[in-house]
């Protein structure tokens, strides 16, 4: 099955896009260090780490959750939860949440439900992750316009 990669690269603070088949990646676990052959010819000298997954129902994959299935977990703000509601104050000045919110979320596990599958660059190999890709970015020179 072919596995959309998000690839972050902290230096260039820019994602790349690919797709590509990587069964090698079932079984991994997010926060797991793989090699980028693993996933692609393209990346070879480039260690990667899975960041987080979501599977093809659009649920995302919790880091903290061990196993394979869907589950369906009681959240606060934070993972999968947006911020919804204003902060209200006490007369004692403490600040009162208290929104809980129940999500079914897939455990951290990798396996053929998984579509997407997010990554983070560890350590570049002798070229940027653009170059390996063929995305780089292109200048268009401009002539200066005869007057």
């Amino acid at each position: 099955m072919a596995f959309k990669f998000e690839i972050g690269d902290p230096k260039s603070k820019k994602t790349f896009h690919l797709e590509a088949e990587a069964e090698a990646l079932n079984g991994k676990i997010i926060g797991d260090k793989v090699s980028g052959e693993e996933i692609d010819s393209k990346l070879a000298g480039t260690e990667l780490e899975i960041t987080g997954a979501s599977d093809k129902s659009g649920f995302p994959h919790h880091a903290k959750l061990e196993g394979t299935g869907l589950r369906r977990i009681l959240l606060t703000r934070g993972f999968g939860l947006k911020k919804r509601h204003k902060k209200k104050k006490t007369s004692s000045g403490v600040l009162v949440r208290g929104v809980r919110i129940r999500r079914t979320v897939r455990a951290n596990t990798i396996t053929s439900d998984t579509v997407q599958i997010n990554l983070k660059v560890i350590k570049q190999g002798s070229k940027s992750i653009a170059e390996m890709l063929g995305k780089e970015a292109k200048v268009e020179s401009q002539a200066p316009a005869a007057a």
